[in-house]
């Protein structure tokens, strides 16, 4: 029966260290190449914590999947910020384009219980509230409600 090991390891930057060695160690495979493995596969992530499973077969054999971060790190990467605001009601750290909004609904698609994409970029600016992020230069409550008056719906309607 296959070994699955589920873990949160940054972007392009795993190690064999505290959290990845004692979860593979036991398993009997090789960890310099699981992580050599993960890191040529979570690169394009760099600076970002993402997900990863990494699947043992009896044989020894591993089998690499790695998930898409989480939508507050996508969020503060497109905005070009560190950290989300301290105070997100009163305080904002950044912007972000309603096109990197579009892009980020789409990349997590499989993760969002949303069926349409219009209803997918609302669950994007939806987490800009909590991150102190505005959309498009407008506060995100702001942005939710002109997405609801369908102002945007040439962008956010698939064809």
């Amino acid at each position: 029966m296959a070994e699955v090991v589920e873990i949160l390891v940054p972007g392009g930057k795993a190690t064999a260290g505290a959290s990845l060695g004692p979860a593979l160690g036991p398993l009997g495979i090789n960890v310099k190449a699981v992580v050599d493995e993960i890191n040529k596969k979570t690169g394009e992530f760099n600076g970002m914590q993402v997900p990863v499973k990494v699947i043992v077969d009896d044989k020894k054999a591993f089998t690499i999947e790695v998930g898409v971060p989480p939508t507050s790190a996508l969020i503060k990467k497109e905005a070009g910020v560190e950290k989300g605001a301290a105070t997100p009601g009163t305080q904002t750290v950044g912007n972000l384009p309603l096109e990197a909004a579009v892009r980020i609904a789409r990349m997590k698609q499989s993760d969002m219980l949303s069926y349409t994409l219009k209803s997918r970029v609302k669950e994007v600016v939806g987490t800009c509230v909590s991150i102190g992020v505005t959309v498009n230069d407008r506060p995100p409550k702001e942005m939710l409600k002109a997405i609801d008056a369908s102002e945007f719906d040439s962008i956010l309607i698939e064809k």
